[in-house]
Formats: C-alpha cells, sequence, structure tokens
C-alpha cells in the first residue's frame, strides 16, 4: 500500500466552483482529503478512531496550474511514505480529462496523534503492517 500510487474520482459539481467558475482554491483540499481516507481505508480509519487514534495535518503545500469547472471529472493520483516514525507525507495530483499536466499538486504532511494530542509512531499502526 504505502509506496503505491492510488486513483480516486471526484466530480465538479457547481457549488464547488467560486464566481469565476472554476473550483474554489481550499475544495481541493476536501478532495485530497477523500483520496487519503480511501487510500487508508475507511474501516480502519473507523477502527482507530474507536481508539482514539487520528490523523492531523501538519504541513500543506500546494501549486495550482489550471483549475477544474463544473462538470469536469478529476483523477486524483496520490502516494505516501513514511518521514521517519511520526510523519507521513501524501503527494497528490489532480488530473482533468485529457490535460497533459496536473491542474493542482500538493504535498500534505500528516502526523498521529492520541487522544490526548500526544505523538505516536506512524509506522507503528497496524494498519500498516
Amino acid at each position: 500500500m504505502i509506496g503505491e500510487t492510488q486513483h480516486y474520482q471526484v466530480r465538479i459539481f457547481y457549488e464547488d466552483t467560486d464566481h469565476s467558475g472554476v473550483v474554489y482554491h481550499a475544495n481541493y483540499l476536501k478532495y485530497f482529503e477523500r483520496a487519503r481516507e480511501d487510500y487508508l481505508g475507511y474501516q480502519q480509519l473507523i477502527d482507530l478512531g474507536k481508539e482514539g487514534i487520528g490523523f492531523a495535518v501538519y504541513k500543506a503545500e500546494l501549486s495550482y496550474n489550471e483549475g477544474a469547472v463544473f462538470g469536469d471529472v478529476l483523477q486524483i493520483r496520490s502516494t505516501a511514505q513514511f518521514d521517519g516514525d511520526y510523519r507521513m507525507i501524501f503527494h497528490h495530483e489532480a488530473w482533468r480529462e485529457d490535460s497533459n499536466k496536473a491542474a493542482v499538486i500538493a504535498d500534505i504532511q500528516l502526523v498521529c496523534l492520541n487522544r490526548t494530542k500526544k505523538l505516536l509512531k506512524i509506522s507503528d499502526l497496524d494498519i500498516f503492517k
């Protein structure tokens, strides 16, 4: 799973766009979050949540190359890697159909926290074994 590229599809609705007709920039963070949930597995995340364990965004870097518009279907390509014991980096690319470059590229760094907000070693989690 870690290191593999996975694809997640997002349809752009009218509500996703701003007054100029392109996707509002912050919505890409939602699309990437959904792709990460799909990548890690919904049931695994639910099980971790029951134990009081969750992920928090530590850092997000995004580059916007071209805007998606109402009616587009984006392919979100996601790859994850560990960055030491406590951090995980997801590389996301949002691709428009028939485009020769990614519309948006993001590197999202995550940390794992327990119920009391103490850092946990990500590599120790059962979902990665």
